[in-house]
């Protein structure tokens, strides 16, 4: 029994994998190139200035909140991914904080230089923090407003804060094709900074972090209902690996039916309607699917070994992908939601594990983790499905495992070793600009919200 759930926990922390000669070949500049593109992440950035919103008077509170209001959107649009923000040393020494005080050939000439410009004022109004932002086109000086909006906060940081993520969004989701931004997103993760492993969650950006269970127990593999209401995870708090649902509403769990032996990584359909799960209930580690409530259980897997860690495809609704063993170590395989057209998408190659699939939001990829035999290392690696092409995202950097897809497609988080002990850290879905979202104690597992 203790050699049978040592297995489970390898499988669990999301067994990592090996790439072949050939597959290697996707390290190459040319391979970067087509991911980038795949992700929107390849096109020209625009060349944004943002300007500091100054306050409208010397009271100290007032000049603290605008502070953090301008740093929070200059993080958020930098953190984008598609944009160039012009170093703030090349501004002219007034920032505007009305249309008419724009210097359209000072913003748009060297050395700013800059295509798009955001600005405004903050101040208070009846005891509330009023943010006046605008967004101008400087190449269009005739009629340039592209964005104007006036936000309401209460006078405190988080509401300041949260202003700041909806300016970004509103610019995130002109500017970039549509797509709405994350910037209002949370992360859920496994936190043992207590003492024990606990679900955390936390802004996108790492603010605001706090615990969800204060079970005192092991609780891990934490998921996203798909409305954001609710989170389902796996607790050992009865003694026996069981699936809870959390709701963030009521502060309560939801009933789930428990079962004999293992019930692991929950994953809710993309309707809201389901949750499939890893369960040993019929004495080996296989894919179930129920509705929300267990009602309408159906086992999807029938084989000797491992089946774990399913995972939606959040396009198509109707298959997954999970993590079998069965060909004698761990990798990633796809099936349809019923069970039926079972196809394994990595190789064994030179040997290793495959493991921790995660479907981004427009259904063409799989981020997972894969450990090259040849140097022990376990890094973060994305496929795209339709052709089998991998690229390999962090290089030589410890430890990295859980990916996890924004909503946009655009980031993944995920849990990393490099700073020395493990945090979870973000990165853009190209691998580049990675930065730490957790710092204390240790943390893992994240899971991006909807």
């Amino acid at each position: 029994m203790h050699f049978f759930f040592k297995r489970i926990r390898l499988c669990i922390l999301l067994l990592v994998t090996t790439l072949s000669l050939f597959l290697m070949a996707f390290r190459t500049s040319q391979g970067q190139d087509w991911f980038s593109i795949g992700i929107n992440l390849g096109a020209p950035k625009i060349k944004m200035a943002v300007s500091d919103f100054p306050a409208s008077s010397a009271d100290p509170n007032l000049v603290n909140l605008a502070q953090e209001f301008n740093q929070t959107l200059w993080n958020d649009l930098d953190q984008s991914g598609i944009f160039d923000l012009v170093s703030k040393s090349y501004y002219p020494l007034t920032p505007p904080r009305e249309p008419q005080e724009v210097d359209f050939k000072a913003w748009s000439s060297a050395p700013v230089s800059a295509q798009m410009l955001a600005f405004g004022k903050t101040e208070i109004i009846n005891s509330n923090l009023v943010i006046t932002a605008r967004l101008f086109d400087l190449g269009n000086p005739t009629n340039p407003s592209v964005i104007a909006k006036r936000y309401v906060a209460t006078l405190n940081e988080i509401s300041t804060r949260e202003a700041a993520h909806r300016f970004a969004n509103e610019i995130i989701q002109t500017l970039g094709g549509g797509v709405p931004g994350i910037y209002l997103t949370k992360i859920a993760f496994v936190s043992r900074r207590t003492g024990h492993d606990e679900i955390w969650v936390m802004d996108y950006d790492g603010f605001n972090q706090h615990p969800i269970t204060s079970y005192g127990s092991l609780c891990t593999t934490p998921r996203w209902a798909t409305d954001n209401t609710k989170l389902a995870f796996t607790s050992y708090a009865s003694g026996n690996p069981e699936i809870y649902i959390f709701s963030l509403e009521t502060n309560r769990r939801v009933p789930f039916p428990s079962y004999k032996g293992l019930n692991t990584t929950p994953a809710w359909s993309p309707d809201g309607k389901k949750i499939a799960f890893c369960s040993s209930m019929s004495g080996d580690p296989e894919i179930y699917l129920s509705d929300v409530n267990g009602s309408n259980l159906q086992r999807l897997t029938f084989s000797r070994g491992v089946d774990i860690s399913p995972a939606w495809n959040p396009k198509t609704g109707t298959e997954m992908a999970f993590v079998s063993d069965r060909s004698g170590t761990p990798q990633v395989y796809t099936m349809s939601a019923d069970g039926t057209n079972l196809r394994r998408v990595t190789t064994a190659g030179g040997g290793g594990d495959a493991s921790g699939p995660s479907w981004s939001p427009n259904g063409l990829f799989l981020a997972f983790h894969w450990r090259l035999s040849e140097t022990g290392t376990y890094d973060i690696y994305v496929m795209e499905i339709a052709t089998g092409r991998i690229i390999q995202l962090t290089h030589d950097a410890g430890r990295n495992e859980h990916p996890t897809w924004s909503p946009d497609g655009r980031h993944l988080a995920f849990e990393s070793t490099r700073s020395g002990t493990r945090q979870v850290w973000t990165m853009l879905a190209n691998g580049s600009n990675p930065k730490p979202l957790t710092k204390e104690g240790q943390n893992w597992n994240p899971n991006w919200s909807n």
